[in-house]
């Protein structure tokens, strides 16, 4: 353990996407590269309008609470939380304070990094609406306001994570979580996750537990990317590790990340809590959440990606490295789910989806959702590798020219390339072979057996590698053993 230990919080925004509506109004809750195409009065706050809570927002908000092993609250209501700037035009924000889900009882996130488990207490999860974005360039500022009402789950953890390791893999598996679950698509490219990072250091001698030995912590502001949480806390831990070293304090106060010069740059000195002035919705009245609703909500919950990866290793005989990749992205590991379902052998099923597939959508950049191959084309080869109507390398072949020219598999198929199993037909062909080549055989009985690889390059040679290599190995084997 170094001189210092760091205390990391996390306060991860991610957008509940799956939702037709906004989270307070009937506007279309979806990602569009039009600005302002998705706005309805109640998100601008005209006169006259009146706020209606999204249903299908709070099941969702209640069944992440569920899987972070969270409480869940008697009565469900809202505050308005008071600011003003440009993207609220309402000049405040909807969102729960006083009595967010867990109601004062911890949560808490078991997750993995670098092969261990790890765990996370949750301090609280609400729900709120998002403001709208700014765009700032040289002499304007241009907001757009669809994201404006869009549901938002507040995650805000206690400070138990210790370094940008464990911070990034704490965001993915949450990200995981709420992909699994159908509660986002929780893509960072279009805005939809976005994280606040608190970082102090301590000394490393003195009890961790105790939060009188904990140090001034520094805030950072929306950083908008896992690799910006990674670099900003690692540019934190040497910042604040050389005004401690250098006999100085480190000042409590908000930074923001800056990714062209790689540093966390002063914003503003925070001494005490903002005052936000909260005070409870009134045009939203308190409801009941029923032991029904939660029960039929708890018994929705599907299976997540830790779930997963334990069924793929435990039923199927995948390797922890591979069950890890596939469960990675739900694409991923919804494809093989639906390999599994046609029946095909898990680990051939694997090997294409890890090396053959994945690399394929990474270098053309086109998402698994569009990969002309489906799990059924596919079949297609699997099926007929299987059988031993084809080669590996004819496989690969198929694979590749299907992709080429959008072409089942099967088009590629033909008694022309098929290979040669029928053990009868190889027979003969090896005899003819051995034949020709007594004194190689010789040689090999004799003891030069590096001649056995010769042996099935003319087997290949002859059949135009068409033979099943396995089968014509297992064959000269019997033959030049005898």
């Amino acid at each position: 353990m170094g001189k210092y230990l760091a205390k990391i919080g996390l306060e991860m925004h991610c957008e509940v996407s799956e939702t037709n509506t906004k989270v307070f109004s009937a506007a279309e809750n979806s990602y569009k590269d039009t600005p302002n195409c998705n706005v309805s009065a109640v998100d601008m706050a005209f006169p006259g309008t009146l706020p209606v809570v999204n249903k299908e927002a709070v099941r969702l908000a209640l069944m992440a609470s569920m899987i972070l092993k969270c409480s869940q609250p008697e009565y469900f209501f809202f505050e308005r939380k008071n600011y003003y700037y440009p993207d609220l035009p309402k000049g405040f924000q909807t969102t729960q304070e006083t009595k967010p889900i867990p109601s004062g009882i911890y949560g808490e996130v078991e997750f993995e990094c670098n092969g261990e488990l790890k765990k996370v207490r949750v301090n609280n999860l609400h729900l709120e609406e998002d403001a709208a974005s700014l765009d700032h360039y040289y002499s304007t500022s241009n907001i757009d306001y669809n994201r404006a009402g869009v549901p938002l789950l507040e995650l805000v953890t206690e400070p138990d994570i210790h370094s940008a390791d464990e911070a990034v893999a704490f965001l993915e598996h949450m990200r995981s979580v709420y992909q699994y679950a159908g509660i986002s698509e929780a893509d960072s490219k279009k805005g939809q996750i976005r994280c606040d990072v608190n970082i102090s250091l301590m000394d490393a001698s003195l009890d961790e537990s105790d939060p009188n030995n904990w140090g001034t912590r520094a805030e950072i502001k929306n950083v908008n990317s896992f690799g910006g949480v990674r670099d900003a806390i690692n540019y934190e831990i040497v910042r604040q590790s050389e005004i401690l070293d250098n006999g100085g304090a480190v000042e409590q106060e908000t930074r923001r990340w800056d990714e062209e010069s790689g540093t966390t740059i002063y914003m503003r000195s925070k001494v005490d809590a903002i005052d936000y002035k909260y005070f409870v919705e009134p045009n939203i009245p308190k409801f009941k959440i029923s032991q029904e609703w939660l029960d039929e909500i708890r018994a929705s919950i599907p299976e997540l990606a830790m779930d997963r990866k334990k069924k793929y290793i435990e039923q199927y005989g995948l390797s922890e490295y591979d069950a890890g990749v596939i469960v990675k992205e739900k694409c991923v590991s919804d494809y093989f789910e639906e390999c599994l379902k046609l029946n095909m052998n898990a680990k051939t099923a694997a090997n294409w989806l890890t090396v053959q597939i994945i690399a394929y959508i990474n270098k053309y950049e086109i998402e698994l959702k569009d990969f002309y191959l489906t799990p059924v084309l596919l079949n297609q080869i699997i099926t007929e590798l299987d059988k031993g109507t084809i080669s590996s390398k004819q496989a690969k072949e198929i694979f590749f020219k299907s992709l080429e020219e959008n072409k089942e598999p099967k088009t590629f198929i033909t008694k022309d390339n098929a290979q040669i199993s029928d053990e009868g037909v190889l027979n003969d062909i090896i005899s003819n072979i051995l034949a020709n080549n007594e004194n190689q055989v010789n040689e090999y009985k004799s003891g030069k057996t590096n001649l056995f690889d010769y042996f099935v390059g003319q087997v290949m040679k002859e059949t135009r590698g068409k033979a099943n290599p396995n089968i014509v190995k297992e064959i000269l084997k019997g033959k030049l053993d005898n």
